[in-house]
């Protein structure tokens, strides 16, 4: 074991304890998800290169989930879960195992943020579930906090913990999920010690109908939360100008600690719950830049925790994808590129330019040195 550990690159945290999350007979945010990841893990023998090791979790303490969530919220999810589940909104069902399952999301999370931050690992993937990026601190009632499939939000507990326990002052958070990631946001509005970058699908075509430009943060974080709307349809070319005009020169000149990325796979253009066209070409791409960006501003220290992502075929060959990039392993990918319309492209280069000027009082967006891609 202390030889793998030597030799590993990318820690995958993953728990049998993420299927007992039961969310009923035909709902996206199933069990299946992460059988179909496991799946394409094992079948392309990913843990059998040595430069990915499986580790099972910790529950999360609870005082460090309840430094994110209201006690009271924490203590309606675990009573509502022990006694058998139920709805919490329309869209966020709880069963039995539930709150065992989000408590070990929780901290699957953490584990894999300090597994990296003290150098045991140059990377890891948290293969979580319920996700967690819509879930936030609006109040002690359940459909307040939780909501879209959403339980604790795993990202922002973890950037949480590594303020508060580790004494970081500069924590990037990469969504690139197709959704807003509402609760997170929410959740660091006021702190300029979190850089919450979301590239999303426009909240006036899509759940949760948050994230515009003007969302910039409140107080001390002003200037420090950045909403990239992108219009339905827009693809790999749009996605990578976004990143290269916007996300990479901010966090060059943030020069975060660590970056976390709430790892959404529903912007891909085979997702049944959005209507984005990014290929599996595309995500690579997005996370070989993150890659290259952590390695030369933070040491290479990156954590991604899955959030969204229904295409279970999708899933199964993307996901391992992106760990096997994640660990310098050759991974073969084979998907079909979607251009986007003419005006799709006009339209999001409006948006990028109001970002952009919405943003200048804050940011340089100096372009030097940047290595552009796409």
């Amino acid at each position: 074991m202390l030889m793998s550990l030597i030799r590993a690159k990318t820690a995958v945290i993953y728990d049998p304890v993420y299927l007992e999350h039961y969310t009923g007979v035909g709902h996206p945010e199933s069990p299946q998800r992460l059988t179909a990841i496991m799946d394409g893990i094992k079948k392309n023998r990913l843990l059998e290169t040595g430069t990915c090791v499986l580790l099972s979790p910790r529950a999360a303490p609870s005082e460090v989930v309840k430094a994110v969530h209201d006690p009271a919220y924490f203590k309606a999810i675990k009573r509502l879960s022990r006694s058998g589940g139920g709805a919490v909104d329309p869209d966020t069902i709880l069963s039995s195992k539930s709150y065992d399952a989000a408590i070990h999301a929780a901290g699957g999370m953490l584990d894999a943020c300090e597994l990296v931050l003290i150098g045991k690992f140059s990377n890891a993937f948290a293969l979580v579930r319920p996700p967690g990026h819509h879930a936030g601190t609006q109040g002690r009632a359940l459909s307040a906090s939780s909501q879209g499939f959403c339980v604790f939000n795993n990202v922002a507990i973890s950037a949480t913990n590594l303020i508060k326990k580790h004494g970081l002052e500069r924590v990037m958070i990469l969504d690139i999920d197709a959704h807003h990631g509402n609760g997170t946001q929410e959740v660091f509005n006021p702190t300029p010690e979190v850089l919450y970058v979301s590239i999303h699908q426009d909240g006036r075509t899509l759940y949760p109908g948050t994230g515009f430009v003007n969302e910039i943060g409140e107080g001390e974080g002003e200037g420090s939360k950045i909403n990239i709307p992108l219009p339905p349809y827009s693809g790999d070319e749009i996605y990578l100008r976004a990143l290269n005009q916007i996300a990479i020169p901010i966090a060059t000149e943030y020069h975060p600690e660590i970056i976390l990325i709430s790892a959404g796979f529903d912007a891909h253009h085979t997702d049944p719950v959005a209507s984005m066209r990014l290929s599996s070409m595309g995500y690579l791409e997005i996370f070989e830049a993150i890659l290259s960006l952590a390695s030369k501003l933070c040491s290479g220290k990156l954590v991604a925790v899955l959030e969204g992502g229904y295409s279970l075929d999708t899933l199964s060959k993307l996901v391992p994808g992106v760990i096997a990039k994640m660990a310098q392993v050759p991974f073969k990918t084979t998907d079909k590129r979607l251009s986007s319309t003419s005006d799709t492209v006009k339209l999001a280069g409006q948006v990028i330019k109001q970002v952009k000027n919405t943003l200048a009082p804050y940011w340089s967006f100096n372009l030097k040195d940047i290595t552009r891609i796409g």
